[in-house]
């Protein structure tokens, strides 16, 4: 292997990244008005301590299963070792991304107040409705090579979007704008780097098992993995903020009550 490593990948593009947003997180600070406030706090990174754990649990016999499979592989040379079928930077890029993520979400702010949602119930039977369909679409793309790796990107991100909708599809789409910036610009960020890996053939995907369509070079499979996933990462933390807000809400005391 004469090419770069993944390894170095990680050093290239991930890490200048997170010390980008963690020096400007320390440097900036939240606006003084009372109708907006910054997402960053204890809670919230405990918040994303639970989602990066989910996400490792979730993702590795996800992972495994396709690289044992042959929907992608690593050049000769560019990875340190392997557990399982997967090499160790692999679960490392699994860790890192929520953070990644969460920490550009956290230079974002939100409305002080959850505003109040008309049909709750209903909205949130169709993100149930949006994921079923997703998953279903998933499964029947399993059924042909071409479409495999599209197929088990949907079935897989299926269960935790039809998680998410059904708790809380009405404040997601309440707070769309922060949902969108939040994964939009983490999701671009990473598809630019995973099309240079590729270009400089730090991992391969099949051509079997791959649709062959490419977005400015990078195969569609790999912005929309990335898609889903900072969805994962951005709706969670939301979604874990508005519980986190019903609850204290719920247990403050009340005031004026007479002793």
């Amino acid at each position: 292997m004469t090419g770069p490593t993944y390894l170095q990948f990680h050093l290239a593009f991930l890490l200048p990244a997170m010390s980008l947003l963690v020096a400007t997180a320390f440097a900036s600070r939240p606006r003084a008005a009372a109708a907006v406030r910054p997402l960053r706090g204890r809670g919230y990174w405990s918040g994303v301590a639970v989602i990066t754990v989910v996400a490792l649990v979730y993702t590795t016999p996800w992972d495994n299963y396709l690289i044992a499979n042959g929907v992608w592989s690593y050049a000769p040379g560019s990875t340190l070792a392997t557990l399982g079928h997967a090499p160790v930077e692999e679960y490392l890029f699994i860790l890192v991304q929520p953070w990644l993520t969460a920490l550009w979400l956290s230079h974002l702010s939100l409305p002080s107040e959850w505003p109040t949602v008309g049909a709750p119930i209903r909205g949130r039977l169709v993100g149930l409705a949006l994921a079923v369909a997703v998953g279903v679409g998933g499964w029947a793309a399993l059924g042909t090579p071409a479409t495999f790796y599209l197929g088990a990107i949907l079935a897989w991100a299926a269960p935790v979007l039809a998680l998410q909708w059904v708790v809380g599809a009405p404040q997601l789409w309440a707070r769309r704008r922060l949902v969108a910036l939040g994964v939009l610009v983490p999701t671009t960020y990473l598809c630019v780097a995973d099309r240079v890996a590729i270009e400089y053939g730090i991992w391969v995907l099949s051509e079997r098992y791959t649709t062959g369509v490419t977005l400015a070079g990078l195969p569609v499979e790999e912005a929309l993995f990335f898609l889903v996933t900072n969805c994962f990462v951005v709706q969670g933390l939301v979604l874990y903020r508005w519980v986190s807000d019903r609850y204290a809400n719920d247990t403050a005391p009340a005031t004026g009550d007479s002793g």
